[in-house]
């Protein structure tokens, strides 16, 4: 089997696979274009068909060394020095990006790959690793989000007019779906990973129904649990439940310790959320598990990230942001003026200076290894840096962000100009 293209080629295919909240199968939980995935499968008992037969032609593109289009998040996350989850992935098989050739061979996977290759790019394998999208329920309308991740946004999208209709209904509000789904789980070969996502993941009700299941089912004492949650709720019953599993990866989605982050996050308040951080990082070290505060930064919180990398790095609390913001593109930190981005960046690297002489120099993939939780920061900042200072300009993107504000906030009666006055005359020369 020639070697594939150490730059484009992802193993992700061969072990992992995502859930929509609509329960649409997608095999990537990284991919942003809808185009790849399948319509509602999950009632249909042909989960295993799409990911063994539907997806080969992802794989031989992967082992021919060809670019998969739905794959320009990672090359995008990589050209800028953010690790990337095709990154991510290949760590998981043993492959290494700096010694391709030989820890190719050498994966576990290899002959899974050979396999594939010969059989047109079939496997016989199971899904590994899930991305679960619970559903849109969630009590925030963050600015950045969308209707199909939060029930509340949807609601005020259409009375808007931002949307025609409604998303699609949860897959989870099928109980026989997520029955089925629960016993897919209890009959998977290797099973090892499963990542929950909202909306918000506790007041979901499949969330705990399924954690409730898996413990029946005697899988909680042989695979890690990851879930998302945005510091606004906290349940006792989920809280116990997790406790009973092998291993809990808790991810916490704050912006920033300023009050812009209620403005971006709308509408929790930034001190509640940092008390109710505080419990989870608590219970978290108590029981060991897993801590990552989740950002995604964009044009208004971009210059107030350094507050969460102070904190996580003072606390040893692990910072992951997964990827660059895409959608909506008006929100991205690339809309801000040249040199507000210089600014922001020349501080950013300021702070980064302060620290990182105090630590090596190595490039971190593994992003949740407790030992080296203070090098990655150091190392996830300065992503940041490089693309405030060399990614494309999009500032022509103001025009679409006003109107898209104004609309919120008739709705919401707050105004940006209470949260970031410093971008005031940006806003008005744009309309605002």
């Amino acid at each position: 089997m020639p070697l594939p293209n150490p730059k484009t080629f992802c193993p992700s295919p061969w072990f992992h696979m995502r859930i929509l909240p609509s329960g649409e199968l997608r095999y990537c939980r990284w991919i942003e274009d809808r185009k790849n995935s399948l319509t509602s499968t999950l009632t249909q008992d042909n989960f295993l068909e799409y990911f063994q037969k539907e997806m080969s032609h992802i794989r031989l593109k992967m082992l021919q060394g060809e670019t998969v289009s739905a794959c320009d998040q990672c090359h995008r996350m990589e050209e800028h020095g953010k690790i990337s989850g095709r990154e991510k992935q290949l760590l998981k098989v043993g492959i290494k990006v700096d010694n391709f050739k030989k820890t190719f061979v050498s994966s576990p996977f290899y002959n899974e790959f050979k396999a594939s290759s010969e059989q047109n790019g079939d496997t016989e394998l199971w899904p590994q690793d899930w991305q679960i999208d619970l559903g849109n329920y969630c009590n925030s309308a963050c600015v950045f989000c969308g209707p199909d991740s939060s029930s509340r946004l949807a609601v005020e999208f259409k009375k808007l007019g931002l949307i025609d209709k409604m998303p699609p209904r949860n897959w989870t509000d099928d109980e026989l779906a997520v029955d089925r789904f629960v016993e897919t789980l209890a009959q998977s070969k290797r099973l090892a990973y499963l990542h929950f996502l909202g909306g918000e993941t506790l007041i979901t009700p499949a969330f705990k129904k399924i954690l409730s299941k898996l413990v029946d089912r005697g899988l909680n004492k042989n695979i890690s649990i990851g879930f998302t949650t945005n510091l606004t709720v906290w349940d006792d019953e989920i809280t116990e439940l997790l406790k009973q599993y092998k291993e809990v990866n808790l991810g916490m989605s704050v912006e920033c310790f300023h009050h812009i982050n209620d403005y971006i996050r709308w509408p929790s308040k930034i001190d509640g959320v940092f008390m109710t951080m505080e419990r989870w990082i608590k219970i978290g070290k108590q029981q060991n598990w897993l801590i990552q505060f989740r950002i995604t930064p964009t044009l208004f919180t971009v210059a107030h990230i350094q507050t969460i990398y102070e904190y996580a790095y003072e606390n040893n609390v692990g910072v992951e942001s997964c990827n660059f913001l895409h959608n909506p593109s008006f929100m991205r930190m690339l809309v801000l003026p040249m040199d507000v981005r210089q600014n922001i960046a020349e501080k950013l690297q300021y702070w980064i200076n302060s620290k990182k002489s105090l630590f090596s120099k190595e490039r971190i993939i593994n992003t949740r290894n407790p030992n080296k939780v203070k090098d990655y920061i150091l190392q996830d900042a300065m992503s940041y840096v490089e693309y405030l200072q060399n990614g494309p300009d999009e500032s022509s993107s103001w025009p679409a962000l006003v109107s898209y504000l104004k609309k919120l906030e008739s709705s919401r009666g707050n105004t940006i100009l209470d949260y970031a006055p410093e971008y005031e005359s940006l806003l008005r020369s744009a309309g605002y």
